[in-house]
């Protein structure tokens, strides 16, 4: 019985990253030697235990062959006589197919110190193509080691290909999904992600709202960069560099689907976009099951960006329907993620990165005129049920005209 340190734990070290996970591969023992030594197991169908006392993952090693579509089509065998060899071969990336003793000797059959040094995401066998997951797994490590100069070997890129096309990714459940883009959001750059999920043709099957946006112009005065697809992502970048939440970061990313449906003949204005975006968001909101906080944000931010922009401008009625919409009151958090998501929308343009975003403070300003009417007067003249709600609103209204004349 041999125990070895594998996968991400030893590609983090050689890299010089510090390391969280650890996974362990045992090679030569049975189930039940497991069990004698106090592992733990977990589930019914994996041969993998929890340690006695780290509580850490020991996998036996195992063969998989495929044997159905999507993520779960595998069958599994686990013996003593399987190999560390053929155990590593399963795995998706070369990078990621390397294993250490105790001594930290390497074990090393499929390349990967060599890839790590080159920089290069390759895949580590043909096998790779059986599984869709691998794709986005694939676009993940992309953005996580873009900023280190990592880039996907073409062959790896092509097999990314094939699988997009091969109607794979449909069968991807919508909770997987969510797991690798959600990770994938909150990595250093996660434009990259978008960008090699684009190249291989992933994101027209995952993703064909966000996919539209490529190529559709938008007028050169507000957008230097001209194309809604880069200003998407150039939006998505600058929310990873004011290390922005991924609630934040979901909706930048999905925040002007409308102008994938705007015609050409429209073209490079978007009227309206903000609500015609909001069908469109609903739907990969529900595609991949995003969680609440996620779907409620993106449907505000894409419904009320460009209120934001304009924020000097409104009128103190529609600063207070803007307000009324968030529910400042009592989720000012949710209004505070708004503004930062339109401040990285203004922010991701080209050239205009550094620009200061002014309307920012004057809306958090508003909110605080509006939170600060007293309703305990109100109760005290006698309002209740709908007239207290109408006679707030007035206050309110008030509060904000006296905020506008004295900004």
């Amino acid at each position: 019985m041999q125990i070895f340190k594998v996968g991400g734990a030893v590609r983090d070290r050689l890299l010089g990253k510090p390391v969280t996970d650890i996974d362990w591969v045992v090679v030569g023992a049975t189930t039940e030697e497991m069990l004698a030594k106090g592992y733990r197991p977990v589930g019914a169908d994996f041969p993998v235990f929890l340690h006695p006392k780290s509580g850490e993952e020991y996998a036996l090693a195992r063969t998989e062959r495929k044997s159905g579509r999507g993520y779960g089509g595998f069958t599994f065998h686990a013996s003593p006589e399987v190999t560390l060899e053929e155990d590593l071969i399963r795995r998706d990336l070369t990078i990621n197919a390397m294993a250490e003793d105790d001594q930290q000797n390497l074990t090393d059959p499929y390349q990967g110190q060599r890839d790590l040094e080159a920089r290069i995401l390759r895949h580590v066998s043909p096998a790779f193509a059986e599984d869709p997951l691998r794709v986005l797994r694939v676009a993940r490590f992309a953005a996580r080691y873009a900023g280190l100069g990592f880039t996907v070997a073409p062959e790896t890129l092509e097999l990314m290909r094939q699988l997009s096309e091969s109607g794979e990714l449909e069968v991807l459940t919508a909770e997987r999904s969510w797991k690798e883009i959600s990770r994938a959001l909150m990595e250093d750059q996660p434009q990259v992600f978008i960008q090699v999920l684009r190249d291989c043709g992933a994101l027209k099957v995952l993703m064909p709202e966000v996919d539209a946006l490529f190529g559709v112009p938008q007028p050169e005065a507000h957008h230097p960069e001209i194309d809604t697809g880069l200003h998407t992502l150039s939006v998505l970048e600058q929310s990873a560099l004011h290390k922005q939440p991924l609630t934040v970061r979901w909706a930048c990313l999905l925040h002007d689907l409308g102008k994938g449906l705007t015609p050409e003949e429209q073209w490079p204005r978007h009227i309206a976009h903000e609500h015609t975006g909001l069908k469109l968001i609903k739907a990969v909101n529900e595609r991949f099951k995003a969680p609440k906080d996620c779907q409620e944000l993106a449907l505000l931010v894409g419904k009320y960006h460009t209120h934001s922009h304009r924020a000097l401008e409104l009128k103190a009625s529609t600063l207070l329907e803007l307000l009324q919409s968030f529910d400042v009151y009592r989720r000012p958090q949710r209004f505070e993620e708004f503004i930062a998501a339109c401040e990285m929308d203004a922010r991701g343009r080209k050239g205009l990165e550094q620009r200061s975003y002014p309307q920012a403070e004057y809306l958090r300003g508003a909110a605080k005129a509006a939170r600060e009417v007293a309703v305990q007067p109100l109760l005290e003249k006698g309002f209740k049920g709908p007239e207290l709600g109408e006679a707030l609103k007035r206050e309110r209204l008030k509060a904000l005209k006296a905020y506008k004349e004295n900004s």
